[in-house]
């Protein structure tokens, strides 16, 4: 095996290069690590849920709020 060392940038012309089905293959290597989610970063996740479902009333229609922004 040959080790080298490559730039962020280099890294991706590497993979700009790679056919669509290698680059598919990549995809599903790189996601099939062990990613863990810290349990701090859960329960803030679940806080605010359950925040949400209880105040639901502040809640606003993601559609009408992106026209508003849009105009």
């Amino acid at each position: 095996m040959i080790a080298a060392e490559l730039s962020f940038t280099q890294l991706l012309d590497a993979v700009r290069k790679l056919s669509p089905s290698e680059k598919l293959e990549l995809n599903d290597v790189i996601w099939k690590e062990d990613i863990s989610i810290p349990i701090e970063h859960q329960k803030l996740v679940y806080e605010r849920i359950k925040s949400a479902q209880s105040n639901s009333q502040v809640l606003h229609d993601w559609d009408a709020v992106s026209k508003k922004l849009n105009s």
